[in-house]
């Protein structure tokens, strides 16, 4: 069962609207900031300023503007002050043809520096207050302000470079993150919607064996690359890494712009440092979303595309690396910026915070880690996703506060790891309480029969289990497990292929509502409800290890998810399962939605339970090659069905990492010789 088109619309809603829900957008997109640039310059130009009714108290360390402190009510009511703000914005916002009617919407809000405070006179009324033109100027080393007066030249220059090269920069980053989250997402979109663009089928079945299915480095892709140093993507993988990375490099370092004299930055080297400091740490941001969405299991990429859960797994893996590179840039460049002076300040130990739990969490992560400490891995990850989200929040909040739009990317993130989690609480709730039979097959193979659940029959899904009482002390622990269907485990004295013409011939690939009326009738014939989901599970170092034989054990199902695209499988004429082991729960769904269909499967002299556990389902495949203690051949499978005459061949691998890298190798090598196209999808677990 996949999401309704009604669950895809509204997670893309849900997604789209964060900008908005967040409150402003971001600027150039809703925020526009130092607007009119040349009144904000004039204020900047004076502020510094000491007034007549000036307070000339120290005030605490990295506070004071000056050696004292000029309130908004001593600006308020200053007659230099408002007529010397006035008379620069009516010389220097003259040549930008700014309104009036804006230039007093700015009086209102800042000429005291704070809008909860109104000056005593109007910006027109301020002016006509200056009897004559003013003729004394200030210069860079005035320290007061006692009389109307023109603002210094080269103040304002640098004021006016400050604030407009700062907006530049801020717009561009806006533009460019946009650019980054919709590639991010878009190229899976883009390249599953070729398949629908006319003449395309064609090459995209010449480009499959040498992208798709090729990998990087050698056969290794879901066996892990020596040393655990994670798993090899393949050259389709690969590629949208590299255009990424790629991508990401390119908007990082083009489009700057130095404006000298600038007040904040004396040289063009800090300027243009201060440039990339604020674009990496805005990049790090734009990432948030996308490392977050990959990693969801209500990914909506995963409706829209087909791309398998594993792939978004792996690139998840990559953008967090992108992510931490852009992070660690950032608080690099902010050393030489503004180390030792800002650093006992509340945003700077904000973001040191998220930087360090960055870090940790990327060597946290490697695969040696995941697969020999997966459960301390995953609540590490978790805790420590918390605190880079919560400090990237007060790292902007202490520094600027949540008015310039940076705060926009974390509630885009926000909003997908809540709409991800909620749409799991749904799922469960749906499904309700549910109590189901466990038994034990032996030699570390377990069964569990969980009864009333009917939408098990689908191939190419997983689902999470919960078994909250097997450890009372962690009772969120879940695992995806492959569904079966449990009436497909019974014999029905009927075959699911039969011979007929020299191929195999039976079942109509039909629709999943056709099939349940189909299991319905069957069911009647043998008087019992077909309704029912069973897991076959092998006992691991986890949440599995308790398991143990039980007649009522309290279990909550997190499905159905896909894991693995079905469509271009079924419309081939032949689909060749393969299987080891406990893959042969992954494979057994697709039995009943083809009608050609043989199934290769190999199991160990100890996992013969498993063959006993599916004999039902088994005697029903009229063509398969069982193998007990005993190897596949899958080179020579691969020649007889290619020299059998079949235009598409779909393959589905589902076992140990070592056969589906090998059945990938071999496939790969058997599509490149074009004489039969195949179709190759691999359901492992390897995330």
């Amino acid at each position: 069962m996949y999401p309704s088109a009604s669950m895809k619309r509204l997670a893309l809603a849900w997604l789209l609207a964060q900008p908005v829900l967040g409150g402003g957008g971001l600027v150039g997109y809703g925020i526009y900031p130092y607007e009119p640039p040349c009144a904000y310059a004039c204020l900047r130009s004076l502020s510094s300023l000491m007034l007549e009714c000036s307070s000339h108290e120290e005030m605490p360390s990295g506070m004071s503007h000056g050696p004292g402190m000029t309130s908004p009510e001593c600006r308020a009511g200053d007659t230099p002050w408002l007529t010397t703000l006035a008379w620069c914005i009516k010389t220097e916002c003259a040549e930008y043809h700014v309104p009036v009617s804006k230039l007093e919407g700015f009086w209102e809000k800042e000429s005291t520096e704070s809008p909860a405070v109104a000056p005593k006179w109007s910006y027109s009324t301020s002016l006509q207050k200056i009897s004559k033109e003013p003729t004394q100027q200030l210069t860079p080393t005035d320290e007061y302000l006692n009389t109307t007066s023109i603002v210094d030249p080269s103040v304002y220059l640098s004021q006016w470079n400050a604030l407009t090269a700062v907006y530049r920069e801020n717009l561009v980053e806006a533009g460019f993150g946009i650019a980054i989250l919709v590639a991010g997402f878009g190229i899976p979109m883009a390249l599953t919607w070729l398949n629908y663009v006319p003449y395309m089928s064609g090459l995209l079945d010449k480009i499959k064996p040498y992208f798709v299915y090729q990998t990087i480095i050698g056969t290794y892709h879901v066996r892990p690359l020596p040393y655990f140093l994670g798993n090899a993507p393949t050259m389709g993988q690969g590629l949208y890494v590299l255009v990424f990375f790629i991508l990401n490099l390119i908007l990082t370092a083009v489009n700057y712009k130095i404006q000298q004299p600038h007040a904040w930055y004396a040289t063009r080297a800090k300027e243009i440092t201060a440039y990339i400091f604020y674009r990496t740490g805005v990049f790090a941001f734009v990432l948030l979303p996308l490392l977050i969405l990959f990693s969801s299991r209500n990914n909506f990429l995963l409706w829209m595309t087909n791309w398998s859960h594993s792939t978004y797994m792996l690139l998840h893996r990559w953008v967090a690396r992108m992510f931490a590179l852009q992070a660690l840039l950032h608080t690099l460049l902010a050393l030489p910026l503004y180390y030792p002076a800002e650093a006992k300040k509340e945003y700077w130990i904000w973001g040191a915070v998220a930087t360090v739990a960055t870090i940790i969490m990327v060597f946290a992560s490697g695969l040696y880690v995941r697969r020999f400490a997966y459960e301390a891995f995953l609540i590490s990850h978790i805790l420590l996703a918390v605190f880079v989200i919560v400090g990237c929040w007060y790292h902007i909040k202490y520094w600027i506060g949540l008015v310039w739009g940076y705060e926009v990317w974390l509630e885009i993130a926000c909003g997908v790891w809540f709409f991800d989690r909620l749409v799991r609480v749904g799922r469960i709730l749906k499904t309700g309480l549910r109590r189901s039979k466990v038994t034990d097959l032996g030699n570390g193979y377990i069964r569990v029969d969980v009864p009333g659940i009917r939408w098990a029959s689908e191939p190419g899904n997983h689902v999470y289990a919960y078994f909250p009482t097997l450890n009372p002390l962690r009772p969120w622990e879940n695992h995806p497990f492959s569904a079966l269907p449990t009436a497909l485990l019974s014999s029905s004295g009927s075959s699911v292929n039969s011979e007929h013409d020299g191929h195999v011939a039976a079942l109509d690939h039909v629709d999943a509502e056709k099939n349940g009326s189909k299991q319905q009738a069957r069911a009647a014939k043998v008087g019992h409800s077909t309704a029912g989901l069973t897991l076959l599970i092998k006992k691991s170092t986890g949440m599995t290890k308790y398991l143990k034989a039980h007649d009522n054990l309290l279990t909550l199902l997190d499905g159905p998810y896909p894991n693995t695209p079905t469509k271009e499988i079924l419309r081939c004429d032949r689909v060749l399962l393969i299987g080891g082991g406990i893959g042969i729960t992954s494979l057994l769904p697709w039995v009943t939605r083809h009608r050609n269909i043989k199934l290769c499967w190999s199991v160990k002299e100890t996992a013969s339970c498993l063959v006993e556990a599916v004999d039902g389902a088994l005697s029903e495949i009229a063509e398969k090659d069982l193998r007990v203690g005993e190897r596949l051949d899958i080179s020579q499978t691969l020649a007889e069905e290619a020299a059998a005459g079949w235009s598409r061949v779909g393959v589905v691998v589902c076992g140990p990492g070592g056969l589906c890298d090998d059945v990938r190798a071999e496939v790969t090598k058997a599509a490149k010789k074009g004489r039969v196209v195949f179709e190759l999808e691999v359901d492992a677990y390897s995330w």
